[in-house]
């Protein structure tokens, strides 16, 4: 090789290393500039390969990528930290863990985050379908789970949420809200690895994990509660210690109960302290002090923590309680947004591949401003709480206005909003209804609560539900509610009367209120047993340790003996399950169902009778769902085209359709 030649490699290495920058850059044209021109011999030399480059490389785009998050973040976070800390220390140890805990985040998670990065919608696509279980009633442990998702596919569910599985205490767990240590898992379901490889398994089928992120409270088993009852101060300071009823006395007159029936008042007394302590909740839980920047720090770590385990989305319980302030009730203070605008930033940058659902059980104009805003976000996702307890009025009444008037303000919302719609949870229904709405219509809100208890209790007359009351109150009459859907909807009370005429009414009644759920803007969420039918487990009664809490009558064991019969079109199991089936593979074909489409009413000029429309340059799709148990016309009058009615494949005009009783259509434009 001439001299000509390398100066016109070198020219050419300079030209190639412009796009580089930093110490490599320059190294990089020391070491070409460096180079000989050949060997004694005259051939060219060869270069071996460094093969400690190729990682340091990586590392160093890793490096850049962490950096780029926080730069895009830094000024809000920090602004925000010390708005409500001013603690430069505190923030200065957040940083330094949030580089920790990305640097042990492993590489394949990593690699999802950098994809979902790239597609922020991942979450909203029409062919995310969910479901909720309990991994000890549905599998025994986590490998059990492990062991079931090829089941889990065959529901068509790639979102699967795993309910509280932490380390608590049994007997005052608070059905596993009572957290005794945030990075440990329930010793009868298995183990942290356990849940690493479930995670792990999960994402090679395409399926997502869901877990509980309990920031209100911890258990009084906790380290931190232990510390703090043994006297120190420090660990004292992380929750709400009292040596006097004067302070407490002044939160209460302002500050409302959560279970005044059977966990009164928002302290307790703790006789071997001769003090108290704040407990919103129940006497085992105490209530973290988020005034003290330790908390929220420690807290943010254990939220990555779980991230770093695989874990998609992280259900933030009871959010709006976070922040306590003397004279205010409480509730959607405006720290609470602060604090979870912090949180939404703190995974944007160490682990943004994860998703943010909140649990925010308040009315409609409370739980709107949890999304945040457009600009500034806080959860991605939240539940449709008052949705869930307005359906259930609507089966009851057989009148839609109520839901009509819900589904106007979801409507109105921004479409970047995405709600969680389930027809039911593991915990009641609470009756928190529009009634100074209904009370227009001639339903007051105390005899109407007893109306909906006593129907869905099968008490009167014609009512084909079964289940109990929770949290009765026996002075004033109020009380919650919990049944499986398919109780709810007469499946129960059919099979033991072996009226198979009523069992077809039920499972129309199921099929058309999951087809109803499937239509609504948002993620669809299963209950685990839902699929087939499932009906309410009285055992609970035989456990000492849940006996007092009906909310276990429909947590009970799956039945994986009724499994057996979905392939039979016979049996209950197989004529709800194909039906479902049948929806759910609909809804992920149509991207119409994608969360971003427009989303309104349609006046059907029928009370019994809902329309839903769902809209984009995907085509549009109109859902009538007949709520009443006869034949009606819903007097729509849509003359942009025929129709096709995706279930039956029917061509329809939409103007004037007759629903049979309890009967649906999803009738989708023809282009």
């Amino acid at each position: 090789m001439g001299k000509s030649d390398k100066v016109k490699k070198v020219e050419n290495a300079k030209e190639k290393l412009k796009k580089e920058s930093g110490s490599r850059k320059a190294e990089a044209v020391r070491n070409a500039e460096a180079a000989p021109a050949a060997e004694p011999d005259g051939k060219a030399k060869v270069v071996q390969k460094d093969e400690k480059a190729e990682p340091v490389r990586e590392a160093e785009k890793e490096e850049r990528s962490f950096e780029t998050r926080l730069g895009r973040h830094m000024d809000e976070l920090k602004w925000l930290y010390m708005e409500l800390y001013d603690s430069q220390e505190h923030f200065d140890d957040l940083l330094k863990n949030l580089k920790g805990f990305y640097e042990d985040r492993k590489a394949s998670l990593k690699d999802l985050d950098k994809a979902r990065e790239k597609d922020p919608g991942w979450y909203r696509r029409n062919g995310m379908l969910g479901m909720m279980l309990y991994v000890d009633q549905f599998a025994g442990t986590l490998n059990g789970v492990r062991e079931k998702l090829d089941y889990i596919k065959k529901c068509g569910v790639n979102y699967v949420h795993l309910m509280p599985l932490l380390d608590t205490v049994e007997g005052r767990s608070d059905g596993g809200y009572a957290v005794a240590d945030f990075r440990k898992v329930q010793e009868k379901l298995g183990t942290m690895k356990d849940l690493e490889k479930l995670a792990d398994e999960c994402h090679k089928d395409g399926i997502s994990l869901c877990l509980d992120f309990v920031m209100n409270h911890t258990s009084e088993d906790h380290e931190w509660a232990k510390r703090a009852r043994a006297g120190e101060r420090e660990y004292q300071d992380r929750y709400f210690f009292f040596d006097n009823y004067s302070l407490p006395a002044m939160y209460e007159k302002t500050v409302p109960q959560v279970f005044p029936t059977t966990a009164p008042g928002n302290f307790t007394w703790l006789p071997d302290r001769q003090e108290f302590v704040m407990t919103s909740f129940y006497p085992y839980q105490w209530d973290l002090n988020y005034r003290n920047p330790v908390v929220f720090n420690e807290m943010m770590y254990n939220f990555l923590y779980l991230a770093n385990q695989g874990i998609d989305v992280l259900r933030i319980d009871a959010v709006p309680y976070i922040w306590k302030q003397i004279g205010t009730n409480c509730r959607n203070l405006p720290q609470v947004h602060t604090i979870v605008r912090m949180m939404r930033m703190i995974g944007e940058i160490v682990c943004p591949g994860i998703v943010l659902l909140g649990e925010v059980v308040m009315e409609p104009d409370k739980v709107a401003p949890y999304f945040g805003t457009v600009e500034k976000p806080e959860c991605h996702m939240l539940y449709n709480v008052t949705t869930m307890a307005t359906t259930w009025h609507t089966v009851a009444t057989r009148d839609v206005r109520l839901l009509k008037r819900q589904m106007e303000i979801v409507s109105s919302l921004p479409s970047d909003y995405t709600f969680l719609n389930y027809l039911r949870c593991h915990d009641d229904i609470g009756w928190g209804l529009d009634y100074p709405l209904l009370e227009q219509w001639g339903m007051l809100q105390v005899p109407h609560k007893k109306y909906l208890n006593d129907h869905f209790t099968g008490k009167l007359e014609g009512s084909v539900s079964r289940g109990e009351l929770y949290n009765e109150d026996l002075v004033t009459g109020d009380a919650r509610f919990c049944a499986t859907t398919a109780s709810m909807c007469g499946v129960e009370k059919a099979g033991f009367e072996q009226d198979e005429y009523a069992m077809g009414a039920a499972i129309q009644v199921d099929v058309m209120l999951h087809a109803y759920m499937l239509f609504l803007s948002g993620i669809p969420m299963l209950y685990s047993g839902d699929e087939i039918g499932q009906v309410n487990d009285y055992t609970y009664k035989e456990d000492p340790n849940k006996a007092a809490d009906s909310r276990y009558i429909h947590r009970g064991k799956f039945q994986w003996d009724l499994v057996e019969n979905i392939e039979k079109p016979e049996t209950v199991q197989g004529r709800l399950f194909a039906r479902l089936a049948e929806l759910e593979k609909i809804r992920g074909k149509e991207k119409v169902f994608d969360a971003s489409a427009d989303f309104r009413i349609v006046e059907t000029w029928d009370d019994g009778i809902l329309g839903l429309v769902r809209e984009s340059e995907d085509g549009k799709l109109i859902g009538l769902f007949n709520f009443s148990d006869e034949p009606r016309i819903a007097w729509i009058h849509e003359d942009d085209g025929l129709y096709r009615d995706l279930l039956s494949g029917n061509e329809m005009k939409a103007s004037g359709v007759w629903v049979d009783g309890h009967g649906f259509f999803w009738m989708k434009r023809e282009s």
